[in-house]
């Protein structure tokens, strides 16, 4: 076999991970992000002590440390104790919080710090889902062409949940929760111009889409062909998808788009199974027929993801509903944790009584997992979020950005000042500010990386080192991007 065989066969037959793992998994990004904060919190007097060219660097390094490091390790040399990893710093954390509740003099009580008022430009646990899910992606594209990242993490030949699987549909659901229509920018003036505007504007998805294409057939890069098709990719099902959910939402009120998704996700299910549809899907391999034998995973699967988008947009706006103190964002968080829970149970009745989660079909319980996992993820990452905000108040500091702050009626001009510092200097900050670009240039050095280095035979400390050297060199391009100010947007 040629090494482009090989490669592809090595992300061939594979069947994924349980329900379980991917969840327990998932609670790893709320925890860097949550012990991130807690350092800074407790450190914060002697960073500002440091020089700003020399914060700048630490402030990388330490970002880099605290979170990309942890999610690499996750799925390589750590994988195996994954349980314990997350255990291990779950406990970090609660000895910083006690560490910090010990070292204030006052005791809050609980009933003024939940009426307290919250001052936010942007919901920031959203921001920080968007970027973890990037981060995470962009790890696993490249960590998963090497032996050391585990078979049951990467993406399923038809049926089961991969952690690479999850990775498509939080995309989707992530790019719902801040689309336009979410952000109260919906359809103004007829429908048919805001139709043909939502058209013109996914061209750079459709470009990118036409880019990787003719870069992979020309340089004959390995690719999975059941994952999409011949000439179908991730860039032309998000555009797809986007095109498909601006019609539904231009016809219908947004605030029946969630009964649309389940109707969306339901129906496509009731085809797949009542239809030759999913026998041709998965069965029918004779690809030389036409474009739609090619690319019949692509072409069918965007039925499922405009089912996920939509139920995106519906949590997206209510998230995005006016609240000010932190007893209302609580009780938010808390009924999407359990929405989750309800949608995980959904999911587990799904697999034992209608057929197993499959990406490659995007069927109803990958729909219901995919929606389930993001507002696991969301919830998680916004109750840490309201740790670190009691133990900012426990400290009186706000030394932690991508992080809610206390509303003051009054601040002071240092006050503000050190605010925009630390925007300036934080890496989540940086990648939420240049998000596509980001993941441009993680596939982009993919590529590079796979032409020069034998990903399949390499030792695993080497591996590691690629990974690590990989992850830095995104996160400092886009750091230094976000240093001058730069954000680059072409759309």
């Amino acid at each position: 076999m040629s090494q482009k065989e090989l490669k592809e066969a090595f992300v061939s037959h594979l069947n994924g991970t349980t329900l379980t793992e991917v969840t327990f998994g998932s609670s790893l990004a709320p925890l860097c992000l949550l012990n991130r904060g807690l350092l800074l919190i407790m450190c914060h007097r002697g960073s500002e002590a440091l020089p700003i060219p020399t914060r700048s660097i630490l402030h990388l390094l330490f970002d880099y440390t605290a979170v990309i490091v942890p999610l690499v390790l996750s799925c390589t040399i750590l994988s195996d104790i994954l349980f314990q990893v997350v255990i291990s710093l779950s406990l970090i954390s609660v000895c910083m919080l006690a560490y910090i509740c010990h070292s204030n003099t006052r005791f809050i009580e609980p009933k003024p710090f939940l009426a307290s008022h919250l001052h936010f430009e942007r919901v920031p646990f959203v921001s920080n889902f968007r970027v973890f899910v990037i981060l995470k992606t962009a790890i696993s594209i490249l960590a998963v062409d090497f032996a050391i990242f585990p078979r049951r993490f990467a993406k399923t030949e038809t049926y089961g949940t991969g952690v690479m699987d999850y990775g498509v549909g939080g995309f989707v659901f992530a790019n719902a929760l801040v689309c336009s229509e979410v952000r109260r920018k919906g359809v103004t003036g007829s429908k048919l111009n805001y139709i043909t505007k939502q058209l013109v504007s996914v061209w750079p998805l459709v470009a990118l889409g036409l880019g990787r294409l003719i870069s992979v057939k020309m340089t004959g890069y390995h690719e999975h062909v059941t994952e999409y098709g011949v000439h179908w990719n991730f860039f032309f099902t998000l555009a797809l998808v986007r095109v498909s959910a601006s019609i539904f939402l231009a016809v219908m009120p947004i605030d029946q788009c969630l009964i649309f998704s389940l109707l969306i996700a339901v129906m496509y299910q009731f085809i797949l199974d009542t239809t030759g549809l999913k026998e041709f899907i998965v069965l029918n391999n004779d690809r030389d027929l036409g474009f739609l034998h090619s690319n019949k995973e692509g072409i069918f699967s965007v039925v499922g993801y405009v089912a996920i988008y939509l139920a995106g947009v519906h949590v997206g706006v209510y998230v995005m509903q006016q609240r000010v103190t932190v007893k209302e964002w609580l009780r938010a968080l808390i009924y999407l944790l359990m929405s989750s829970i309800g949608l995980y149970a959904a999911v587990c009745l799904c697999q034992v009584h209608l057929e197993p989660v499959s990406r490659r079909l995007a069927n109803l319980p990958f729909c219901l997992w995919s929606i389930a996992q993001s507002l696991f993820f969301v919830s998680s990452l916004g109750l840490a979020d309201l740790l670190l905000l009691f133990s900012k108040r426990s400290l009186s500091v706000d030394c932690v950005p991508s992080s809610w702050s206390l509303f003051r009626e009054q601040e002071d001009l240092s006050s503000l000042k050190n605010k925009d510092d630390l925007k300036r200097l934080c890496l989540l900050q940086a990648i939420n500010r240049n998000l596509l670009i980001f993941f441009l240039l993680a596939n982009v050095i993919t590529g590079v990386t796979n032409s020069v280095v034998d990903t399949l035979n390499c030792t695993e400390e080497f591996a590691v080192y690629v990974l690590l050297s990989y992850m830095f060199l995104n996160c400092f391009v886009i750091y230094v991007l976000h240093i001058f100010g730069i954000t680059i947007k072409f759309w």
